[in-house]
């Protein structure tokens, strides 16, 4: 007998433990080694003060799934890790800290506002890792990165400056999105739109020396204050006449064009449209066609600016009661209706945000999204699954162009510098020693910070050492895939594929696998309003790390989201728990010297034969699965071999042969026990790492540790189609009996005589060489074959298989009378239940005022009872029929 496992699986005894052994030994470490294939994947960095929570513990699983395979299957595999500085989210937690010890970030100064973020950063940056180490990411730490690293801020100088010598970087007056809490610019992706029930009102606007008026529609009347013209279409026939006249400006009273542009849509509302040329992108392109100039009436945080006369000062909503009401007053709102608006709001704070007029910096995209395009088209770049890169394609075609400055401190500073005294423009690296065009040392250098995405659109490279020609670029990029949610491809993968290509004349990586949201249980996004959030954390200590790791990739399918149910994350633990004990039986029925020894496949008997053949067919098809990243797939075969074939059916098969007297059956037993042990082991490591090599420290042929081992190769000669028949039949055929006899409430303690009915030669030498299988795991007796039904008493069950239909008769296994009173009791109880789920659902009350989950739950629970009556109800007519 070999050195046992510990009766009783506690992850909690293993985990720490091992993590720190695989850390201590190096094994996450990845080398440039010109002699071995390079396997790539960059970690999407989490915010540095960010915490673990289920997307990360997903898509961190899923990399850890492919690196620790692609690591067994020989290659450099190289994970690296990092996080993000997170311009917008760090800098408004440092500001919620020093206004609560009374301070401001403007009386602080931006160096010491810098050094407070600095602070709060290494207070509470790193703790998402620590968390990470919980589910076994086997990334390498030694090369772990922050967007605000030195080398990593070089890169992102290098490229600005790039781009703006190309032309591609610019500075100008257009329209970006605003958000007045957070008081900077920013992107379109970085905007949710919420549909919201509002109103459109229609307003009055007198034409100038006339008794008529046009009527304009509106969803935000307060931006009427920035009115500079009204847009009617060329070819509208209805204000031909009125187009070169002026109207007047309710309230505010200035005189403003009416204009012919085809951008207003004729059939739409009135066919004339206010243009608001500094709050609306459209109106700003009319504005510029028109040369109408600008009106700014909204300041930066979100109150009328000093153009909107007597309304200057307000808060925004507050200008809008208070301008409905003038106009209604002044008998200009011609009428209100309700209208479902699609409002957009900053994805971090959710405040409404505005479109504002403003001198941003921005990327010209069009030069750059072609390229990114064509890598789609031509097949450089994967999307997996392939649905999303038609996203990825219709928002590349339809690009505008970025706003990449941030109205922030901390992040990456632009490097850009003005003369004060020329106004010239230099940018660069360094502080420039005077200025470029009239030699003034008055210089300054541009307040604004980079968006957070134009750094980490460069991750795959930069933290390389790009641009530097390193060894690790050259040998470890392009990387193989992006791991990330399908949420951020406009985000960060559309601006990595076009940075990439743009710097390095790459494609970042050959594949993008997007996964879904994490979901309560009910399909709920989890969320902190909602409390319906799980923490990762709590799950791994109650279950351990295997189990939630597990749950989180099986039955989960790329691209769509998943709902999280802890019944599954328990059944997980006990899959983990039945690999435990399975492993402590084999070991202790196996002897450590044969099991130091290869299977010798002359004296393999049936079983041995199918359980290989069935091993090395699973190992194909979970190494093309997961080619195919089809991981939940491959999670879900190795669980079911493990489970139902090897514990269920091989072990309880050779247990005869382990207690008995032929020695060199019992030996090969032992063997194949741990041949196939072995494998399981490795195909399910990557997927339930702990629990894998904890086993496989006790194994008595293993060499090194399992993380390090080889990945299992499928071997041709293992392969036997005839055993894998043969068992299969057999199988079918202990299930049907077990079925047939617990329908009949027979106990297995009882043995019966099994007559199996077939003329097939086939069948016939399968069920003769099976008869052992069917005495030890069938409760067979005696076992007969016959070619027909002649003989057959009139009290026998069934059981229906291909090519042949085994009787069992029922003298001596049950006490008629006594079955036939039970049903009748349990006919009973089932009768009783129908009448109470039957009187709710006869309840109006309860049919209208019950949630819907609940009465679904209780015509679940009537179409269970009527199921089971039927069942009884069968029974009984047959037992009565045959007394």
């Amino acid at each position: 007998m070999i050195e046992n496992l510990p009766k009783t699986y506690n992850p909690k005894g293993f985990e720490d433990r091992l993590y720190e052994f695989w850390k201590e030994k190096e094994y996450f470490k990845a080398n440039v080694d010109k002699g071995k294939k390079p396997y790539t994947i960059m970690m999407p960095p989490p915010n540095v003060t960010g915490n673990l929570h289920m997307g990360h513990a997903l898509n961190n699983t899923i990399q850890d799934i492919l690196i620790r395979w692609k690591r067994m299957e020989g290659y450099e595999a190289l994970w690296l890790p990092g996080t993000d500085h997170a311009s917008i989210s760090t800098e408004a937690k440092v500001v919620e800290k020093i206004r609560s010890e009374g301070k401001t970030k403007e009386k602080l100064g931006r160096e010491n506002f810098i050094q407070e973020a600095w602070d709060w950063t290494r207070k509470y940056g790193g703790n998402i890792n620590n968390q990470l180490e919980k589910i076994g990411v086997s990334c390498d730490w030694s090369r772990e990165r922050f967007t605000l690293d030195n080398s990593l801020s070089n890169a992102v100088e290098e490229v600005f400056i790039r781009l703006y010598e190309k032309g591609l970087i610019y500075r100008g007056d257009r329209i970006i999105n605003w958000c007045p809490n957070c008081k900077t610019a920013i992107s379109d992706a970085e905007v949710d739109h919420e549909e919201t029930v509002g109103h459109i009102w229609h307003i009055k606007y007198p034409i100038k020396d006339e008794e008529e008026y046009i009527v304009i529609a509106t969803t935000r009347p307060e931006t009427m204050l920035g009115d500079l013209a009204i847009a009617v279409h060329p070819e509208d026939d209805r204000y031909k006449g009125l187009v070169g006249k002026t109207a007047i400006l309710p309230l505010i009273n200035r005189e403003i064009p009416i204009i012919s542009d085809e951008y207003v849509e004729m059939d739409f509302g009135s066919g004339a449209v206010k243009i608001t040329p500094s709050h609306d992108p459209n109106d700003f392109e009319v504005g510029e066609r028109h040369n109408l100039g600008q009106c700014i009436i909204m300041s930066e945080d979100g109150t009328i600016s000093k153009n909107g006369g007597k309304y200057s000062g307000l808060d925004r909503y507050e200008a809008r009661k208070r301008i409905v009401e003038d106009l209604k007053n002044e008998g200009y709102l011609a009428k209100i209706k309700e209208h479902d608006n699609s409002i957009g709001h900053c994805e971090r704070c959710k405040t409404v945000v505005e479109p504002l007029i403003s001198k941003q910096w921005f990327v010209k995209m069009e030069p750059l999204a072609k390229p990114a395009l064509d890598a789609y088209n031509e097949g450089k770049l994967n999307f997996i699954p392939d649905r999303f890169g038609k996203v990825y394609a219709h928002w590349l075609e339809e690009i505008k162009d970025w706003c990449i400055s941030r109205q922030l401190w901390w992040g990456h500073r632009l490097p850009v510098y003005y003369c004060e005294d020329c106004e010239e423009i230099m940018v660069s690296k360094k502080k420039p020693i005077k200025c470029n065009k009239c030699n003034s040392t008055n210089i300054y250098q541009d307040p604004d910070t980079l968006d957070t995405w134009f750094s980490s659109a460069l991750w795959p490279f930069s933290t390389l050492g790009w641009p530097e020609e390193t060894e690790d670029l050259q040998y470890f990029f392009p990387t193989d895939v992006l791991v990330t949610g399908y949420d951020i491809i406009f985000f960060w993968v559309v601006r990595m594929v076009f940075s990439s290509l743009e710097q390095t004349g790459e494609v970042p990586f050959k594949d993008v696998f997007l996964t879904g949201l994490v979901r309560d249980a009910e399909g709920r996004k989890m969320s902190k309003s909602l409390g319906n959030g799980i923490d990762p954390l709590d799950v791994i200590e109650e279950y351990g790390a295997d189990a939630l790791r597990f749950t989180l990739v099986t039955g989960n399918t790329p691209g769509n989201d998943m709902r999280f149910h802890m019944e599954r994350v328990e059944a997980n633990r006990n899959f983990a728990n039945k690999l435990w004990n399975a492993t402590r039986f084999v070991l202790m029925n196996t002897d450590e010297k044969v099991a130091m020894e290869k299977v010798d496949k002359e004296f393999l008997e049936e079983e041995d034969k199918w359980i290989l053949s069935r091993v090395n067919k699973v190992i194909e098809e979970i190494t093309a699965n997961l080619n195919r990243y089809e991981i939940g797939i491959a999670a879900q075969k190795i669980h079911d071999f493990t489970w139902d074939e090897y514990c269920d059916w091989y072990i309880e098969m050779v247990k005869p042969r382990l207690y008995g007297d032929n020695v060199e059956s019992k030996r090969t037993a032992e063997k194949v026990l741990l041949h196939v042990l072995e494998n399981i082991l490795k195909l399910l490591h990557p997927f339930m790492p702990f629990i894998t090599e904890e086993i496989w420290r006790h194994l008595p042929s293993r060499e090194g540790a399992l993380i390090i081992s080889q990945w299992p190769i499928s071997n041709e000669e293992m392969e036997n189609v005839e055993a894998e028949k043969s068992m299969a039949f057999i199988m079918e055929a202990i299930k049907g009996i077990r079925n047939a006899r617990q329908e009949m409430n027979i106990a297995p303690s009882k043995k019966a005589t099994l007559i199996f009915i077939t003329r097939d030669e086939e069948i016939k030498d399968i069920i003769n060489y099976g008869k052992r299988y069917f005495i030890n795991l069938a409760s067979g007796e005696d076992i007969q074959i016959q070619e027909d039904k002649s003989n057959l008493g009139e009290d026998n069950i069934s059981v229906v298989l291909d090519r042949c239909e085994v009787f069992i008769p029922l003298k001596n296994l049950i006490d008629f009378e006594k079955e036939i009173e039970r049903l009748e009791k349990e006919k009973e109880k089932l009768a009783g239940e129908l009448k109470r789920v039957r009187g709710k659902l006869s309840n109006e009350g309860f049919i209208q005022k019950a949630p819907e989950q609940v009465v679904e739950k209780e015509k679940a629970k009537e179409k269970k009872y009527q199921d089971m009556m039927n069942k009884v109800l069968e029974r009984l007519e047959s037992l009565k029929s045959d007394n």
